[in-house]
C-alpha cells in the first residue's frame, strides 16, 4: 500500500485532512466538501475533507511511468473489431441502437512504492490539459485515480443539474461524420429521459447540441442537457437515474449494458464511471464521466499496475477498423504523458 497522503484535487482546490468514508450517497445530501468515484460497476467512493484551500496544480514532479511498450489491452484489434461486428448483428436484429465498446490497458509500475497519480495529475495538466482534471488520491481505500477528463457526467448548482454528453470523435472537425452526429443525438435523447426521471416535468432542455470542442490532439462532439431536479430528489436518486453515463453505455441503456457485459472481458472501475468532488454546503457539485483516466490497482495478481481505458460508440454505422482507430487516437497522446514520451507512437498495443 502507498503511504502518501490521502488528497483531492480539482478546479483550482486542493483539498487534505481526510474526515470521513463511505459508500453511502446520502452522505453527499448531508455537509461538507467531498471527493466522489463510482465505479462503472456500481461501487460508490466518498470521501470529506476537513481543509479544502485554493491551490494551483503543482509543477510535475517525480513520476515513472511505464515503457511505451510495456500496455497490454484486454482486446486486441482483432478481438476488439469482432465485438463492433457483434454489436451490428444485435442492432440489425432490434436489440439495440448504439452500445459503447471499450478495451481496458494495463502495464506494470517501475516503482510502485513511488507512484503517486497527484505527480501523474500534473504532468497530465502540462501535456494533456482538460477541463475536469483532478486526482483522488486514497490508497487505504484502494482509490488511487488521475484523470484528465473532457466530459461532464452532472454539473450541480442548487436544484439546476446540467450534463454534457460527448459522442463523435476526431483528429480534426473534417473527420466527422454523419454517424458521428447521430450518434450524439441518440445519447442526448438518453441523457433526457434519464434526468427526466429526477427533474420537475418540463424543465429539461438541450441548449448546446453537436457543438464541436477541441481538445489537445482531437476534437469532439459535444451537447449540453439541463435539468431542475425535483425538490424531493436527492443524491441517491440522481444517481440512481443516470448512472452509468449514457455516453459511455449506448441505447437503450438496459439492452447496451447486458451487450457489454458479454464482450468486454475486463471490468472498468473507474474508467466510464463518475470521478470528482460535490460541496454539500453549497448546493455545488462537478462530475467528469471518467475517461481518459488512469488508475493504480495495487492489488492485481502480479504486482502493482497502471491502468487505463478507451473505446468508442458502436452504430449500424460504424466500420470495425475505423472505431479501433478511434480508441487508439483517444489513448495514444495520454499514453505517451504517462510514459513520459510524448505521443506514444507505435506503443499502443495492437
Amino acid at each position: 500500500m502507498s503511504h502518501l497522503a490521502p488528497l483531492a484535487r480539482f478546479g483550482g482546490l486542493l483539498a487534505l485532512d481526510l474526515r470521513d468514508v463511505t459508500s453511502d450517497p446520502a452522505a453527499l445530501d448531508s455537509s461538507g466538501w467531498w471527493a466522489v468515484t463510482a465505479d462503472f460497476e456500481g461501487g460508490l467512493l466518498c470521501a470529506r475533507f476537513g481543509d479544502v484551500r485554493p491551490a494551483p496544480v503543482p509543477a510535475p514532479g517525480r513520476w515513472r511511468g511505464p515503457a511505451p511498450r510495456d500496455w497490454t489491452s484486454s482486446l486486441d484489434r482483432g478481438a476488439y473489431t469482432a465485438g463492433v461486428r457483434r454489436i451490428r448483428e444485435h442492432i440489425a436484429a432490434g436489440d439495440v441502437y448504439q452500445t459503447n465498446l471499450c478495451r481496458i490497458l494495463t502495464a506494470p509500475l517501475p516503482d510502485p512504492d513511488a507512484a503517486d497519480v497527484d505527480a501523474l495529475t500534473a504532468l497530465l495538466a502540462r501535456g494533456n490539459p482538460a477541463p475536469h482534471a483532478g486526482t483522488i488520491r486514497l490508497p487505504a481505500h484502494g482509490v488511487e485515480v488521475a484523470t484528465a477528463s473532457p466530459e461532464l457526467y452532472v454539473r450541480r448548482s442548487g436544484r439546476t443539474v446540467e450534463s454534457g454528453p460527448i459522442k463523435g470523435t476526431g483528429r480534426t472537425a473534417a473527420d466527422l461524420l454523419e454517424k458521428d452526429h447521430a450518434e450524439n443525438v441518440m445519447i442526448v435523447d438518453l441523457v433526457r429521459n434519464d434526468l427526466g426521471r429526477v427533474c420537475a416535468s418540463g424543465s429539461v432542455t438541450v441548449p448546446g447540441l453537436c457543438e464541436i470542442e477541441p481538445h489537445p490532439g482531437l476534437v469532439h462532439l459535444v451537447s449540453t442537457v439541463r435539468g431542475e431536479l425535483r425538490a424531493e430528489a436527492t443524491w441517491a436518486d440522481l444517481l440512481g437515474a443516470t448512472f452509468p453515463p449514457g455516453s459511455v453505455t449506448g441505447a437503450p441503456k438496459s439492452s447496451a449494458l447486458r451487450i457489454i457485459e458479454e464482450l468486454e472481458t475486463a471490468p472498468r472501475g473507474p474508467y466510464c464511471g463518475g470521478v470528482g468532488w460535490v460541496d454539500a454546503d453549497r448546493g455545488t457539485a462537478e462530475l467528469a464521466v471518467g475517461i481518459r483516466t488512469f488508475w493504480i490497482d495495487r492489488t492485481a495478481a502480479g504486482g502493482p499496475v497502471l491502468r487505463f481505458g478507451t473505446g468508442a460508440g458502436i452504430t449500424w454505422g460504424s466500420d470495425p477498423l475505423r472505431e479501433w482507430e478511434e480508441t487508439e487516437l483517444k489513448a495514444a497522446r495520454l499514453l505517451g504523458v504517462a510514459s513520459g514520451a510524448g505521443e506514444a507512437s507505435g506503443g499502443i498495443p495492437r
